[in-house]
């Protein structure tokens, strides 16, 4: 099977959250963000964030540490992501950058990683492993600490461009799935 080239998977087919990924390591405090943060299992808790293999960092820093913070990016920090995921944190003190600009930061309690203030939600993570997936490796963590902060809403990302969430679109009335219930128990294989 040939590969398929970069872009054929359409970013504006998925919606996803943003994740700004703190570490601790070599070069000190460092902070990125991460479109693909995800929330894989709720019995251990466990996130999983993608990361690009040129990421000469982060990564580093999650393998010796066995530990990292996801922040989920709430929908006024655009400009925090934006910074966050332009710079190398081999090059530059991206979180000294960071509080010079305004932005807050507070120590985790169970593994001394920074997170991100006015964030929506606060995590913790512990390593516990590592796949390579093609031009990303994605690290699994489990949840040591979760801190929710208030009702803010998330940071949404679609087409390369930020957005707020919108109208809610409500689940269908119980009528609704009563009938769909038996339609499908009509279709039971036996």
């Amino acid at each position: 099977m040939a590969d398929i080239p970069y872009g054929s998977l359409e970013s504006a087919s998925f919606v996803t959250n943003v994740g700004l990924i703190t570490s601790k390591g070599d070069n000190g405090d460092n902070v990125m963000s991460a479109e693909w943060t995800h929330h894989i299992s709720y019995s251990p808790g466990m996130i999983a964030v993608s990361i690009n293999n040129g990421n000469k960092s982060t990564a580093k820093s999650i393998v010796k540490s066995k530990v990292f913070g996801v922040s989920i990016a709430s929908d006024n920090q655009n400009i925090l992501v934006s910074t966050a995921g332009s710079h190398e944190g081999y090059l530059v003190d991206k979180i000294a950058a960071l509080k010079e600009l305004g932005f807050k930061f507070t120590r985790g309690e169970r593994t001394g990683v920074y997170l991100v203030d006015d964030s929506v939600l606060q995590l913790e993570c512990k390593l516990v492993n590592t796949v390579g997936s093609g031009d990303h490796t994605l690290f699994v963590g489990e949840v040591v600490s979760i801190k929710h902060l208030g009702d803010k809403k998330p940071l949404v990302m679609c087409g390369g461009k930020f957005w707020k969430f919108g109208e809610q679109i409500h689940k269908p009335a119980q009528v609704e799935l009563d009938k769909i219930k038996k339609v499908f128990e009509k279709h039971i294989r036996k």
